[in-house]
């Protein structure tokens, strides 16, 4: 019907489906390499409500990967831009309807162990009825393909081996948030008391993993070649390796943690956190939290710039701040966050059907501006 978006690594198409006339999004990935990672995470996040859904895929013969996607029009980029037009900006019961939507699609990710890797506002789409879901998963990883060696008790390497889909052992609020949202309880609160320990084993392994990989920043720094290198300079290619070390030049620069700008190869899901608080940050104040124009600028917004919320309660800007850690280990989960108290005092989340939805989307699978890509 038409294209919708193109960019490096993938073209995007609106299409009507003819053996059910369904519309659908058919996403071209020009890459091998991105296309099997977008199929490999689709799979496993399939039955999260917040991941964008895959019905199928197929390979062409010069190797290109077509997704068979849902197709969503508007996006969080375009959310915030409609949000521009208005003095009031984004209502703080629709702020944390949208805080939450992410939070359960990125716990869903990281539970799996599946680091996104290019979390922005463009790639978080909206359905027409208020559904946020995380898409364009071209740059993510499964951490646990890459770590036969780490180091754990026998119970819970079984555990986190087996473990896929999206989990049964979610926490009770969200189970709770899903019925008041109008959409269906899957039923993940079956053995909620036998998995708490679960939970608290992927709370520490996040935490281990940060701590085993963070970036001794001024060791980094005295490494560089060139500090003032632009990142524009980057190659466009898949630098990961299978010994498990990753490539830094990942994500979309304003939305890049500090272990990434330094170069950092040994690092986590907390990556996505960090995006997640320039993200909550843009949503409380509809400007980018670190605009930088290269990688040494990006660096110095973040260790020189003390953001302001004038207008936002002191709970809302403590989830910010819980997230824009310097250091990767202090950054707090999604699955801690999703139980923070701010989300069950006044106001509480807008309902999911009174959500202001654009109709247009803002952004989504083209290249970003100057100033904004690697």
């Amino acid at each position: 019907m038409e294209r919708v978006g193109s960019g490096t690594y993938a073209d995007v198409y609106r299409v009507r489906r003819l053996s059910d006339n369904l519309i659908v999004a058919l996403k071209e990935a020009l890459e091998y390499q991105s296309g099997f990672r977008k199929i490999e995470a689709l799979q496993l996040l399939q039955n999260c409500p917040n991941i964008v859904v895959m019905h199928e895929y197929f390979w062409r013969e010069d190797e290109d990967a077509v997704l068979v996607l849902e197709f969503l029009r508007t996006n969080l980029a375009a959310v915030i831009e409609e949000a521009k037009k208005k003095e009031s900006g984004v209502p703080v019961g629709e702020v944390k309807r949208w805080m939450l939507q992410i939070l359960r699609g990125i716990d869903a990710c990281h539970r799996n162990m599946i680091v996104h890797r290019d979390l922005n506002p463009g790639n978080l789409l909206v359905s027409d009825d208020g559904v946020l879901k995380l898409a364009d998963f071209g740059q993510a990883r499964i951490l646990m393909n890459m770590e036969p060696g780490f180091v754990a008790d026998n119970d819970n390497q079984q555990w986190l081996g087996q473990y896929t889909g999206y989990p049964e052992n979610i926490s009770p609020s969200l189970d709770a948030a899903q019925e008041a949202d109008g959409l269906p309880n899957r039923g993940y609160n079956k053995r909620v008391e036998e998995d708490m320990n679960k939970e608290e084993v992927f709370r520490r392994l996040v935490k281990l993993k940060a701590k085993q990989h963070a970036v001794d920043e001024t060791d980094k720094a005295s490494n560089i070649n060139d500090p003032f290198k632009s990142s524009y300079s980057y190659e466009a290619e898949d630098g990961d390796d299978r010994k498990g070390s990753l490539t830094s030049c990942v994500g979309t620069r304003w939305f890049r943690s500090p272990e990434l700008l330094y170069g950092s190869t040994g690092y986590g899901v907390e990556v996505d956190l960090w995006s997640l608080g320039c993200i909550f940050s843009e949503l409380l104040t509809l400007k980018p939290l670190f605009p930088g124009v290269s990688d040494i600028d990006q660096l110095s917004k973040i260790t020189e710039k003390k953001p302001a919320y004038p207008t936002r309660s002191l709970d809302a800007i403590s989830l910010v701040k819980r997230l824009v850690c310097y250091d990767p280990a202090n950054r707090a989960t999604a699955m801690e966050l999703l139980n923070d108290k701010n989300f069950n005092e006044q106001l509480l989340p807008l309902p999911i059907c009174e959500l202001n939805v654009p109709l247009a989307r803002n952004g989504h699978d083209e290249d970003p501006p100057d100033g904004k890509s690697l």
